[in-house]
């Protein structure tokens, strides 16, 4: 049995420990700054709780000694000094940051590190750059790479068109970071909330902007091969430009504190979500210009009679079936690993890799399963 330590008793942290204790397989710690906050999460068997502090690096090596992986589920904030204090006790590191700063961080402390690196193991990034990289290798060479992830909630009702589904700081942050892009061949930075654009998918409108750190690696693993790259938050229309007001015309994107307690007392959270997966590539095949696109909806769901919304069964089920993976030697051991190094073939047949399992991708691995 795997000991896991699960830094941060929130949603995401507590849908993890839920995840991995359903398997058997691991034994997990859930770790966090606030008692209270330990308190919440449902009693378990097997499942210990730790009151610590991820500020202090000294006192996270301490925790993590001995164990075979750290899982981190903090703001992005605490990144660097989680990787820092890995580094330190030697052991496994995944996290779900969206952050790039954090991520150039945490590739840092890999170098010639005894144990893997695997940040950006979410939906995006994560999942969304893992298909993109699929999905790009079936050309002879590209023209262009579009990424769109939307976390929506199914009945929008209020004037943003949305409710809070995941971290409030990271949508602050995305919404304010400036965004890796591809243009002309070149890496280039592009500002947040512009470039906006509309699409129809399924009969549904969405319009979808820049936003920082959803291309991952991936910007740098393409950089001389593509055209054009971007990712794109999708939301529903009319989001982006009250957003917009908010951040720079208000000049509340200086005052991220006020902005976080305004959203989160105006704005309610539903466990009612949809999560939104858009990829679109174009390049040559065999000396044509084709283009391929991967669509997919991820909805909430019940898993042994609880329910889990959209963004927690998908960014759970990313780093658990990334931390599967691991375990069972299907990734590097040590050092930085990047999203992209993953097959995507290996993710969807894993058990929690499955929560994003379409119909076709489930008809395709049939007769795998078949002659086994």
């Amino acid at each position: 049995m795997r000991d896991i330590l699960v830094l941060g008793g929130g949603k995401i942290g507590e849908t993890i420990c839920d995840f991995l204790t359903m398997t058997g397989d691991y034994a997990v710690t859930v770790a966090d700054r606030s008692q209270a906050a330990l308190d919440r999460l449902p009693k378990k068997p097997g499942v210990q709780t730790l009151v610590l502090d991820a500020a202090d690096v000294d006192a996270m090596a301490a925790a993590m000694q001995g164990r075979f992986a750290v899982l981190s589920a903090l703001p992005y904030d605490l990144t660097t000094k989680v990787a820092e204090a890995a580094r330190k006790a030697g052991i496994h590191y995944l996290d779900l940051t969206e952050d790039v700063a954090s991520t150039k961080a945490v590739k840092a402390f890999a170098k010639d590190a005894t144990s893997a690196f695997i940040p950006q193991c979410g939906l995006a990034p994560g999942f969304i750059s893992i298909v993109a990289h699929d999905v790009a290798q079936r050309f002879d060479r590209l023209d262009s790479v579009g990424m769109r992830v939307g976390a929506l909630p199914l009945y929008p009702s209020n004037a943003l068109n949305y409710n809070l589904t995941w971290s409030t700081e990271g949508v602050i942050n995305e919404y304010l970071e400036p965004c890796e892009a591809i243009v002309n061949g070149r890496l280039a930075s592009v500002p947040p909330l512009e470039e906006r654009e509309e699409f129809s998918l399924d009969g549904v409108r969405y319009e979808a902007f820049n936003t920082s750190g959803g291309l991952g690696t991936l910007c740098e693993t393409l950089a001389g091969k593509v055209r054009v790259m971007n990712y794109k938050s999708v939301r529903y229309p009319g989001h982006r430009d009250i957003m917009k007001a908010l951040l720079q015309d208000l000049n509340l994107g200086s005052r991220r504190d006020m902005l976080k307690e305004i959203l989160e007392n105006a704005i309610p959270a539903t466990m009612q979500d949809v999560i939104l997966i858009f990829v679109t590539v174009s390049g040559w095949k065999q000396g044509r210009l084709m283009q391929e696109s991967y669509a997919n909806k991820v909805y909430g769901r019940e898993i042994e009679g609880k329910l889990y919304s959209g963004i927690q069964a998908t960014t759970a089920s990313g780093v658990c079936a990334v931390l599967d993976l691991l375990a069972d030697g299907r990734l590097p051991q040590q050092g930085f690993v990047r999203q992209e190094d993953i097959r995507l073939a290996d993710f969807l047949a894993n058990r929690f890799g499955r929560t994003f399992a379409r119909a076709e991708d489930l008809a395709a691995e049939a007769p795998r399963l078949a002659a086994e």
